[in-house]
């Protein structure tokens, strides 16, 4: 078993420093990897990004990330990306990392995503350019999921898991107001991971929104928000199956794993 951790919209800035790091501290004895869903700044600054990073810095587990609508906000993503990496996290972005955990293969197939909506309500390629182009951005981004996740595949990954921000399903929103739920994800990043295979998808982005869900195709889905969980992190425990095989995975404890070839 591979025991995934994984948390979202920490939402972190000056005053939070050091408010996470005693939970993450215990990982090791917990889980192999941990999964930052995003959202992990409050307004997108660098100085907020080095709050996050050192919560995280030096953990004895990989830190794979993605970042999120907040972590965009001050035009500055690509710097906040790149303080979170001199911290040892990986950060994804329409592309995908290998982890050896135990002796086993785990790829992590990440974008940040976007809205536009759910099967039958849903925004479509019409109409203003603005509109059209709303639509495509989600479309990239969804299609840079399914290529990495057929990356890893490829590459041999016993276990792959969808990392976003926006979410793939409508289940994982029950509670939020039905009216924003075009803006708070896209089927087109289900069928992503539905096409190319994936054994668990995880997203934030959804503070009153729902824990569990899945694809249509039986691709678990977890939203781990952190005002979901209501914890630092929730772990989620994922079998181990033949890298070729089409099998899905379950929540059901491995060792340590270090990055094994990013990108």
């Amino acid at each position: 078993m591979i025991r995934v951790a994984a948390v979202g919209d920490i939402h972190l800035g000056p005053d939070g420093a050091g408010t996470l790091r005693p939970a993450f501290e215990t990982l090791p004895d917990c889980a192999d990897l941990l999964l930052l869903a995003g959202d992990l700044t409050r307004h997108g600054t660098v100085e907020e990004a080095e709050v996050v990073a050192g919560e995280v810095a030096g953990l004895d587990v990989p830190v794979v990330a993605v970042l999120g609508n907040h972590d965009y906000q001050s035009d500055q993503e690509a710097a906040v990306a790149a303080a979170l990496e001199r911290a040892g996290v990986t950060v994804l972005e329409k592309d995908g990392v290998t982890l050896e955990v135990g002796g086993v293969r785990v790829g992590v197939a990440g974008t940040k995503g976007f809205g536009g909506g759910f099967a039958g309500r849903s925004g479509g390629e019409f109409g203003e350019p603005e509109m059209k182009e709303f639509i495509r951005y989600t479309r990239r981004c969804a299609d840079g999921l399914r290529g990495a996740l057929e990356m890893l595949a490829e590459a041999g990954c016993a276990v792959r898991i969808a990392l976003t921000h926006y979410s793939p399903v409508p289940d994982t929103l029950a509670g939020e107001p039905l009216e924003i739920y075009p803006f708070l994800g896209s089927y087109l990043l289900a069928e992503a991971g539905d096409a190319a295979g994936a054994d668990l998808a995880g997203h934030g982005h959804a503070h009153m929104g729902a824990e569990h869900g899945m694809t249509s195709e039986g691709v678990r889905v977890r939203n781990v928000a952190q005002p979901v969980l209501g914890r630092a992190f929730a772990v989620y425990h994922l079998p181990v199956h033949a890298a070729e095989s089409d099998g899905r995975a379950a929540d059901g404890a491995s060792a340590a794993g270090r990055p094994a070839g990013v990108r």
